[in-house]
């Protein structure tokens, strides 16, 4: 599995808004302070904020003091949540050995692939945005969550 730029960052501004807002009923942060703090532009940051909006994870608001903020407690969404919104095949399957060894191929599914993806999957579905928060703002750099791309 590999979480592209753009997962990454959708994770990274849900974290930062809910850093910055203070929750469902904060104050809305604009895309600008967003993109500042995250150093990426504004441009990307409103196509991953547009997905993030669409599955109802910020919620946003237009004109003096508009912005974007949590549409639901930090406690309610999950990494995993956040992920869809930006991967669209996060758990493609692939063929991994050629044609003529097919029982290779599900072997190898079976015993490991398959049971990575649900390992992965049930640690991405029990990761709230809360625990970031509390890990995020346990650490000394406030862009410690995010290696460098």
């Amino acid at each position: 599995m590999k979480i592209s730029a753009k997962g990454r960052y959708a994770i990274a501004a849900t974290l930062e808004i809910a850093r910055q807002s203070g929750g469902i009923d904060g104050e809305f942060v604009s895309s600008v302070s967003v993109s500042k703090s995250l150093g990426i532009s504004k441009i990307f940051l409103e196509q991953v904020l547009s997905g993030l909006k669409k599955a109802e994870i910020v919620a946003s608001a237009k004109g003096t003091g508009g912005g974007y903020r949590l549409a639901a407690p930090p406690e309610g969404i999950t990494v995993w949540d956040i992920l869809l919104t930006a991967e669209s095949g996060l758990f493609e399957k692939t063929d991994v050995t050629a044609a003529d060894a097919p029982n290779i191929e599900a072997a190898l599914n079976e015993l490991v692939f398959d049971k990575l993806d649900a390992a992965v999957r049930a640690a991405l579905k029990h990761t709230t945005l809360r625990e970031l928060l509390d890990c995020a703002n346990n650490q000394s750099d406030a862009q410690a969550f995010m290696p460098n791309m």
